[in-house]
């Protein structure tokens, strides 16, 4: 009852018999006995014939009951493992005892096991079935299922996209039955790929068991076989290819009746009532039409306006009544645009990876869905990629209903052992569940793309170009593209449009702007181009998060990253880094999906993620948790402003200025809403920190097309009234709308030579240095380039990409930075807690200290944010009391004259003022022979990848192992 009061609360149904023949169905949800079969005897044995010795519940995985092996060392996995230095690291040895195991790489099942399984049920099977067709319909099974009735095997499955349906009719007998079902979850001859996210214990984990409606269904011995909806919403009809099957082996007389009412939307449309009859001999297929009147109601993402097609056939072995959600769409490409309904429309999407940290498997539940999506919604985007896994039937209800576009995926990441277009089993594989995804989900308005996979190896040109000519030939209905890749893939030059990376990121490795966009290399496409995966932008983990993983898996992980916190000291600091680099990660984002916007012709983007990835190494990449929760430091209404349907855009050319120097700054339009937007005026206001406005304006009405990066207007404003060192914010907002974003920029007065008597400033740890110390005076040491203890460790502006771990410590190292922002070194250098553009001349490459022989509560005033895998308490400008004297210590470049770096100038002239003044006065006593060590002698925290196999040798998927083309 509260699956359907949830499906009528939503207004969506799925394809269903009616109520009125609900007898027709026999749910096998509950206990079956069960047994798990470690040596694979149970063929062998006859299992089949024999009670099995234990009980699990179904639907249901034998993870989330905890059922399987104890988690080991040497469990097997499945997926990939690109760093075994957790296995060999001598730092790490506590994590791997038996009782105290910690994996790094992915979330940890309470058990773990991969083989097969036996599920055993019996059934009685009602008098007035007799003369039925009846199959048994098993949802969402892992991976392979083998079915015996009665002891007799009726045969064999392998789909990880669809249904497994065996027609058990011929098995049956009057009264009990015994159903008995092997489920192996073993990688065999049919191979997608280890880190697939249909099976790798990199997302959902390769459980064991079947999740979705378990039922027997008794059908009339002619019934409805398939139904297809093609939507023309030009010639406002919709074309239905009707598949009716006749088992009785002779041509039967049926009739049908069909029409289509909308049901979830204000606007009420109802096609008439059409009535047909038909000859039927073995499995016809005929074509009809559903007509609509001018009240044609038709689906996108602002307007999700749904269909009921009901079709009842009626024969002589009985009435069937069946009914299909649909939607009136028509989902193209022309150029480089994708139009939904005629209408240009941009996709902002991001990745659903199978991310279900409370089971370890999908939902198949309608209700889940709609939450995950609202969100999604929520925070502006309007689009899904499912990485190499197709999801439920439940999420493409769900999608219609919310008014999402989706694009599902062949289970395939066939990379890491398996190859495409070598004439290997995965070959046919990955056509025979592009069939079954069609055929299941074909009919819902929210699968508008479709994708073979993610990222393969082989003979992939000439595979994918038949693949994709196969379907466009094939199915009108959506539009395809071979696999989603990054930018170093051949390009497919069949498909109808390019999900790819290359046109993605910041070119942060100068000094920021909002000028550049990405119209170059986007010229020599022209087809619709989509970003594949942008972002990756990493944040430290927010521990708290641990206490939600209560059901089959356990944050193990996030536990031992907050281990190596503490045993570094620095454990209530947690919170202040996951806001600390939560800040600069969203910075990131917001810039990386401004500059997709601002680029004319760009055909959408696909975030990796808006949630976390709790696998490949554990990358925090999103601004929600796996749970898609938001973590505290930004908000959908925050978020939003940036990624939204019509956002503001600014052209900055830096975001740094002297008072000496004019403003001028052009502002342009994103826009993809329903039409355009009509005689808009866009208001700007230039606000201090305070709120207080420091100017303002307006650019004259204008009508807006649906397109990226549309010329605005021109803001121009002198800044010489900035008299001190000041944070302003510009906003813009489009009159009378939501539509509204805004950049921060920051105004210095224009230096002027000044003489600090009282500090010693010296590039170098010199004797006059400890002198002065000596004597109780002051030393500001500007140490960039001397340092040797954490030279290892290397920080740029940007965080750590998806994390330090999967890419063998690939740089960056440092997520962020962590700023005691009130500290009265900052008078003069206005800055929050994080962070922001204004660091970028001193965050950029610079060097950092590791201060591991300081006292364990030491704090610098700036402290770069390590990599959560080691951790390590890093400095980039501290104070302390050294002997009798004072001292600053920065390994950022701080200097009186640095052209091109005004941010480092500032903060030099702000630390000199700071020192000076009487508030002078560390807290920390610091020996000599510390700081001086940071100069002389290297980290004892080593990092070694202890092998440079990708994937390890570890693996049995490892490079040795792998096919050779």
């Amino acid at each position: 009852m509260k699956n359907i009061f949830s499906l009528l609360l939503y207004g969506v149904f799925y394809v269903f018999i009616c109520p009125s023949y609900a007898q027709e169905k026999i749910s096998l949800r509950g206990k079956w006995h069960f047994q798990i079969d470690h040596s694979d005897l149970g063929v062998q044995q006859k299992w089949y014939s024999q009670k099995l010795n234990d009980e699990i519940n179904l639907p249901g995985s034998m993870t989330a009951q905890n059922k399987g092996e104890e988690i080991t060392l040497t469990t097997k996995w499945t997926g990939s493992i690109y760093d075994s230095s957790f296995y060999f690291n001598p730092a790490l040895e506590k994590f791997r005892q038996p009782g105290n195991i910690h994996i790094p790489f992915w979330l940890t099942p309470l058990k773990y096991y991969t083989g097969a399984a036996w599920y055993q049920k019996e059934v009685v099977i009602p008098q007035n079935w007799t003369n039925k067709q009846i199959t048994l319909f098993l949802e969402r099974t892992h991976i392979e299922t083998r079915v015996w009735v009665n002891s007799q095997e009726v045969g064999l499955q392998n789909s990880l996209v669809a249904p497994h349906i065996y027609d058990i009719t011929s098995y049956l007998q009057k009264g009990k039955n015994n159903i008995t079902i092997r489920v192996d979850n073993q990688i065999k001859e049919i191979n997608v790929g280890p880190d697939s996210h249909s099976i790798s214990d990199h997302t959902q984990g390769n459980w064991n068991g079947i999740i979705g409606k378990i039922a027997l269904e008794a059908l009339p011995k002619i019934h409805i076989d398939q139904i297809s909806v093609f939507p023309d919403i030009t010639n406002r009809k919709a074309i239905i290819k009707l598949a009716i099957k006749n088992r009785t082996g002779k041509k039967i007389t049926t009739s049908i009746s069909y029409s289509a009412e909308s049901f979830n939307s204000t606007k009420k449309d109802k096609t008439k009532l059409i009535k047909k009859s038909l000859d039927v001999l073995e499995t016809e297929t005929y074509e009809l039409e559903v007509p609509f009147s001018e009240g044609m109601l038709t689906w996108d993402e602002f307007d999700p306006a749904l269909y009921n097609l009901k079709i009842t056939l009626n024969s002589s072995f009985g009435k069937e009544e069946k009914v299909v959600q649909f939607g009136m769409r028509d989902f193209k490409v022309e150029n480089k645009q994708f139009k939904i309904n005629g209408r240009p429309v941009f996709l902002r999407g991001t990745l659903h990876n199978c991310e279900f940290p409370l089971t370890g498997y999908p939902s198949t539940d309608v209700e889940d869905w709609v939450k995950i999506y609202t969100k999604i919604k929520s925070f502006g985007l309007n689009h899904v990629r499912f990485h190499s896994w197709c999801p439920p039937e439940a999420a493409f209800i769900a999608a219609d209903r919310v008014g999402l576009y989706l694009q599902p995926e062949a289970p395939s990441w066939p990379n890491h052992g398996p190859k495409i277009g070598l004439g290997q089993p995965v070959d046919q594989y990955l056509y025979d569940e592009s069939e079954r995804m069609v055929k299941h989900y074909g009919n819902y308005a929210s699968f508008v793309m479709m994708s073979a996979g993610n990222e393969p190896a082989g003979n992939q040109v000439a595979y994918l170009n038949k693949y994709v000519d196969y379907w466009k030939a094939k199915d009108s209905r959506r539009v395809y593209t071979g696999m989603s890749v990054g930018g170093s893939w051949p390009v497919v030059p069949n498909a109808e449009f390019q999900v790819r990376g290359g046109l993605r990121g910041l070119q942060w490795n100068k000094m920021p702007e909002t000028y550049s966009d990405f119209s170059a290399q986007l010229a020599s496409f022209q087809v619709p181009f989509i970003a594949h995966e942008n972002g990756q932008y990493c944040v430290f983990p927010n521990f708290e998060e641990i206490s939600q993983y209560t059901g089959a898996y356990r944050a193990k992980n996030l536990e031992m990253f907050k281990q190596i916190l503490t045993d570094n000291h620095m454990s209530d600091q947690a919170k202040d880094f996951l806001m600390a680099s939560g800040k600069l990660q969203v910075l990131a984002y917001k810039h990386d999906i401004e500059r997709i916007l601002r680029t004319p012709d760009y055909g959408g983007f696909q975030l990796l993620g808006l949630q976390d990835f709790p696998g490949q190494g554990t990358a925090l990449v999103g601004v929600l948790n796996a749970f898609w929760q938001e973590k505290g430091y930004v908000t959908a209404d925050e978020y939003i402003k940036f990624s939204n349907e019509t956002v503001p855009l600014t052209k900055f050319p830096k975001f740094v200025f002297s008072n000496s120097e004019n403003l001028e700054v052009d502002v342009a339009l994103f826009h993809s809403g329903r039409s355009a937007l009509a005689h808009a005026i866009l208001d700007w206001v230039i606000r201090d920190e305070r709120g207080e406005i420091f100017s303002k304006g307006s650019f004259d009405p204008k009508t807006y097309p649906i397109a990226n990066g549309i010329p605005v207007g021109k803001i121009k404003q002198s800044l010489q009234n900035t008299q001190k060192p000041t944070k302003y914010k510009l906003e813009v907002t489009v009159r009378g709308t939501s539509f509204i974003n805004d950049w921060n920029f920051w105004v210095y007065p224009s230096t002027k030579e000044k003489t600090y008597s009282s500090v010693y400033y010296t590039t170098s740890w010199d004797e006059k240095a400890k002198k002065v110390l000596a004597e109780g005076g002051k030393v500001f040491l500007n140490a960039a380039g001397k340092v040797l203890k954490g030279k290892e460790v290397e920080m740029h502006f940007l965080p750590v990409f998806w994390n330090t771990s999967w890419f063998k410590m690939r740089p960056p190292h440092v997520t962020g930075m962590l700023i005691q922002h009130n500290h009265k070194a900052f008078a003069d250098f206005p800055t929050s807690y994080h962070s922001d553009l204004q660091w970028w001349d001193i965050q950029q490459k610079a060097q950092v200290m590791n201060l591991e022989d300081f006292p364990q509560d030491f704090k610098p005033i700036v402290q770069p944010i390590d990599t959560w895998f080691l951790s390590r308490r890093l400095g980039l400008i501290f104070e302390a009391k050294v002997g009798n004297g004072k001292i600053v210590v920065s390994s950022a470049d701080l200097q009186a004259n640095m052209n091109g770096m005004p941010s480092s100038v500032q903060l030099y002239h702000s630390i000199m003022e700071y020192m000076e003044s009487n508030a002078f006065d560390p807290k920390d006593t610091i020996r000599l022979e510390i700081i001086e060590d940071i100069f002389q002698t290297a980290s004892r925290t080593k990092v070694s990848n202890y092998t440079n196999d990708s994937p390890d040798e570890l693996k049995p998927n490892s490079n040795q192992n792998k096919v050779n083309e």
